[in-house]
């Protein structure tokens, strides 16, 4: 190691150890106290000889009292809650069936002399559909108007709608 490193640790423990020494070379007696008082002494056979000046000062206990590892919270201890019996209602909520909705887009239409046929999307398939077909076993083309398009959806029974054109 260099010599700029070694005095710097040499310093720094020096002022480390000048820090922790300090504070009880500086600490002045208290009242009653004296420096003697704190050096321990060795029993004497006679404790009459002892000066009148000289006080043995009574030792402070500075054990703590009670649990130093007790735990301690911040939050607000909980309340029990009291408990009022309602009546259970047992009725059950029946959800009425509904269709799914309509997955069909109209695309268009051709109309031959005895037929009208009808193009619908769903998805990226293309289906032309004539009255009475059915579309993935779960539509059935009820009818088919210049206006609208009626289909039943087959697992419910349900009929639906779909615009296919206007009056003019």
């Amino acid at each position: 190691m260099n010599s700029k490193r070694v005095m710097g640790w040499v310093a720094f423990f020096g002022v480390a150890a000048a820090l922790a020494w300090l504070p009880d070379y500086l600490r002045q007696p208290e009242e009653g106290e004296t420096a003697m008082a704190t050096v321990a002494k060795p029993a004497k056979s006679k404790p009459s000889a002892a000066p009148d000046s000289v006080k043995a000062a009574p030792i402070k206990d500075l054990s703590p009292s009670g649990d130093l590892f007790a735990t301690r919270s911040w939050k607000v201890a909980p309340q029990l809650a009291s408990v009022t019996e309602q009546p259970v209602n047992l009725t059950p909520v029946v959800q009425i069936p509904s269709a799914p909705p309509m997955p069909f887009q109209f695309v268009g239409k051709l109309a031959d002399r005895t037929d009208l046929q009808v193009f619908l999307q769903s998805g990226e398939k293309i289906y032309v559909v004539r009255k009475g077909d059915v579309i993935d076993d779960t539509w059935r083309i009820e009818g088919i108007s210049d206006v609208e398009l009626s289909l039943v959806y087959l697992p419910l029974h349900l009929a639906q709608t779909l615009s296919v054109g206007s009056t003019q």
